[in-house]
């Protein structure tokens, strides 16, 4: 893929870290120039108060062989991001590809809680973090995006629609915000369709983020030594696989075949052909479903 998009715009709105991080870095791998956004900078950490910032993402960007612009941006300020939209156009004259993968969610939802024990505030500012601040990027960002043909939206999410739709995702509101990212996917490909532009959900599957690999006291070279404690945690995967499915979304020239659908790293892994970055291909959503969620032993095999 290196050099498969060279020439292409590409904003990712919620890359800081994990997904968006990778999504980001690996669109600059194929050439694009990456527009980063987030609320945490070198100058200033959101309430997440972790140390990635924006900025280490553009880097990362160029450093791959990209072009990355950090622009600090909190998605719930329709302004904002206007001004964000704004930018692009003036200095780019144009958008190929926008990544919806703001979130900032995970202090806010609490495990098997019953939507009347649930902290009513966190549960509403969690939705407006995961449904309301990719609404807002759409309404500014898709008119630069129809400027031209063939371009791509990709709304992140946590699930296939096929699990979601017979799992219930750990709690009344983590499961309405993630179903609804879903629905957006299809209900932008309903529109951008006609218009010659493509929409699509995309769930990553573990992934083995900053955050995931802090909990477990791991790092991406190690990050095996949590089996012991979580054997499940062999099927988990790098944020670049998922950035390695955007670039391969991004580069199909017959990409419109996918218009409207839930996708997932796994499953575009087996139709593109590319990797992990150890070579391996994992396919979390088919080990849920097969080994893990039947509740038998922990194995990978034939499943990365």
């Amino acid at each position: 893929m290196e050099a498969a998009l060279d020439g292409k715009v590409a904003l990712v709105a919620g890359a800081t870290r994990g997904a968006g991080r990778g999504i980001a870095v690996e669109l600059g791998a194929a050439g694009a120039t990456v527009y980063v956004t987030g609320r945490s900078t070198r100058a200033q950490r959101s309430e997440y108060d972790r140390p990635e910032t924006i900025e280490d993402t553009a880097d990362l960007v160029t450093a791959a062989g990209g072009h990355g612009i950090a622009v600090p941006t909190d998605h719930l300020v329709p302004s904002q991001v206007r001004a964000l939209v704004d930018r692009v156009a003036a200095e780019q004259g144009r958008l190929d590809v926008l990544v919806n993968d703001i979130w900032g969610g995970e202090h806010l939802f609490a495990w098997d809680t019953p939507v009347w024990e649930h902290d009513l505030d966190k549960g509403l500012r969690l939705l407006r973090l995961a449904v309301e601040t990719h609404a807002i990027t759409s309404h500014h960002a898709l008119p630069l995006l129809l400027r031209g043909r063939g371009g791509l939206v990709v709304e992140m999410t946590d699930g296939t629609a096929e699990y979601n739709r017979d799992t219930y995702r750990n709690s009344f509101f983590y499961d309405l915000a993630k179903t609804a990212v879903l629905r957006m996917g299809f209900s932008l490909g309903h529109e951008l369709g006609p218009r010659g532009a493509t929409a699509v959900a995309l769930t990553p599957g573990w992934m083995r983020s900053e955050m995931m690999l802090d909990h477990f006291e791991v790092t991406e070279e190690t990050w095996r030594d949590a089996l012991d404690r979580v054997p499940h945690f062999c099927i988990s995967e790098t944020p670049s696989y998922t950035g390695r499915a955007v670039v391969a979304l991004a580069a199909d020239p017959g990409v419109s075949r996918w218009n409207g659908q839930s996708l997932s790293s796994g499953g575009l892994a087996r139709e593109y052909g590319f990797t992990d970055l150890d070579g391996s291909r994992p396919d979390a959503w088919r080990y849920l479903t097969e080994v893990q969620g039947p509740g038998r032993p922990a194995d990978a095999a034939g499943y990365r």
